[in-house]
């Protein structure tokens, strides 16, 4: 089984990208095979998992506007079952030469339907909006995962996002499913981080992961190495979150066997 996975909030800052390298380096470590595409003119999941977006010279814009075929470009990475399809600042124009293409919607589709079969996830971090690009993601999805930063202004467009996920069900892809909504940067220390967790959890109820990820000091160092959390420092709480976010999608999908009690990596 192969599943896409896309990682969208049309808020930045809200450790989208964070989640899309360390979600796909732990669920590499946990002996699947996981390609990363980074659908980000910033480039910045390209840069955290240890390429330099500065040579780049062939990324996801080449294969959905001139063609070419992604695996030419993918690159092997410093972590053992994790490849990358990267992202340069050409991408920025992707969306205005998308315009005129018969079936505008589906070329990121059409791209990851040539490698899908070769993995166990594709994981697609997508950009800090609702443009062209992202909708493709969305189109090419399975499902999705939306962080939600436990901070005052968490549900602020979080609407628009469901809104918009609703139209790319109705009109584009009907299988695309909601993997969860994952709470990120959370404070325990902090009421009004607990206040967010418990309103997500109310209003959202089965579709909040049980996982949530703290605010942690080593987690926000990793990219300045080039280095997944994982590779940074595998002892981390960052590191223990995120193999608990892998172990627990896998278990939502049924792909391993652990018991209940083992489920997650207790802290």
């Amino acid at each position: 089984m192969s599943k896409v996975i896309a990682i969208a909030n049309q808020k930045g800052g809200v450790g989208k990208t964070t989640t899309a390298i360390n979600l796909s380096s732990s669920l590499a470590v946990l002996d699947h095979k996981v390609l990363l595409i980074d659908a980000d003119p910033q480039a910045n999941a390209t840069s955290g998992v240890g390429v330099d977006p500065k040579h780049v010279k062939t990324s996801i814009y080449e294969c959905i506007i001139d063609d070419v075929p992604p695996r030419d470009i993918i690159i092997e990475t410093s972590t053992p079952n994790l490849h990358l399809i990267p992202a340069h600042i050409d991408l920025v124009g992707a969306e205005i030469e998308m315009i005129n293409l018969p079936s505008r919607e589906q070329m990121m589709r059409k791209v990851i339907d040539k490698v899908k079969k070769d993995y166990d996830f594709v994981i697609i971090d997508c950009s800090p909006s609702l443009g062209l690009v992202t909708v493709n993601a969305l189109t090419a999805a399975d499902s999705v995962i939306i962080p939600v930063q436990c901070e005052y202004f968490a549900l602020e467009g979080l609407g628009k996002l469901l809104s918009t996920i609703k139209i790319v069900q109705t009109r584009l892809n009907p299988a695309l499913d909601i993997e969860g909504i994952l709470l990120t940067m959370y404070d325990s220390r902090l009421r009004l981080a607990n206040q967010v967790v418990e309103e997500v959890r109310m209003h959202f109820q089965d579709l909040v992961f049980d996982t949530i990820i703290y605010r942690n000091t080593k987690l926000g160092e990793a990219p300045s190495f080039g280095q997944t959390i994982i590779m940074h420092d595998a002892q981390s709480r960052g590191s223990l979150n995120h193999l608990n976010l892998a172990r627990e999608i896998l278990q939502k999908n049924g792909m391993t066997r652990i018991s209940e009690a083992d489920k997650k990596i207790n802290l």
